[in-house]
């Protein structure tokens, strides 16, 4: 099965726990249990990482590189303060990389209206809370699934 890794970073540990009336209350342990369902639904394989260390996190979307087929990424905060993640998944590519929010950052605070992660991306899906990691699996599985056709051909 291709496998899809997940990478959430700072602060989503807390996830049901800090500001709910912006994140929700769903756990990361609940969300991460809905995405392991959509995975298998979907054929895939599903690592699963969540850290607050920066360093942490450039480890392992490296590691992406060699063990993934798609990179699901939310950056959290490193979205608008880290070079070294945007030059991480820049380092990775051709890997896909789906960036996640749960929010809609641009809606927010003006310091999150910039997002080092831009044009280093493949696509970004944001705003519907859990739902947009479930819908980046889905988009995943279509990247997957169309390199596999390219392929074929």
């Amino acid at each position: 099965m291709p496998l899809v890794s997940v990478i959430h970073g700072p602060n989503l540990n807390l996830l049901g726990l800090r500001e709910p009336e912006l994140y929700g209350t769903e756990t990361l342990e609940a969300l991460n249990l809905r995405l392991v369902e959509e995975a298998r639904n979907l054929g895939l394989e599903l690592e699963l990482f969540q850290s607050n260390h920066e360093g942490e996190l450039v480890d392992r979307i490296q590691q992406a590189r060699e063990r993934a087929e798609v990179l699901v990424l939310n950056a959290a905060g490193y979205t608008h303060s880290s070079v070294a993640i945007r030059d991480a998944v820049a380092a990775i590519r051709p890997l896909p990389t789906l960036e996640v929010h749960l929010t809609l950052p641009a809606q927010r605070e003006p310091f999150r209206r910039r997002n080092l992660l831009e044009g280093v991306v493949k696509g970004r899906i944001e705003g519907f809370g859990g739902l947009s990691y479930l819908l980046a699996l889905r988009a995943a599985s279509e990247l997957i699934a169309a390199r596999g056709n390219l392929r074929d051909q």
